[in-house]
């Protein structure tokens, strides 16, 4: 699957529009990254636990998105964008969306 932000995909021709796919997936902090993360404060520097989360989280996302333009038959994924919003105290929802599509 190629997955791209742009309009189109450089070298290729777009032949077919197979429609919105999206994936999601919501995160929620852990304990344990919340004791690392209250440290951090104090010292200051990344907090790695929380990249390492929010990286899996777009992951899931992603993927899920590919499955989604999978089943419509697309090989590509066009206009790509991820966003992301709290959706309660101490969790995130992430999504991944854009444009599947047939390409030669």
């Amino acid at each position: 699957m190629i997955i791209a932000t742009t309009e189109n995909v450089p070298g290729k021709k777009v032949v077919a529009y197979k429609g919105f796919v999206k994936g999601s997936t919501i995160q929620a902090k852990h304990i344990g990254s919340d004791i690392l993360a209250g440290l951090k404060n104090i010292v200051g520097g990344e907090i790695k636990e929380y990249s390492e989360m929010m990286d899996k989280a777009r992951k899931v996302a992603i993927s899920r998105m590919v499955k989604d333009a999978e089943g419509l038959g697309a090989n590509a994924i066009i206009a790509v964008r991820l966003q992301t919003s709290g959706v309660m105290n101490g969790a995130a929802e992430i999504v991944a969306y854009g444009t599947a599509v047939t390409v030669e």
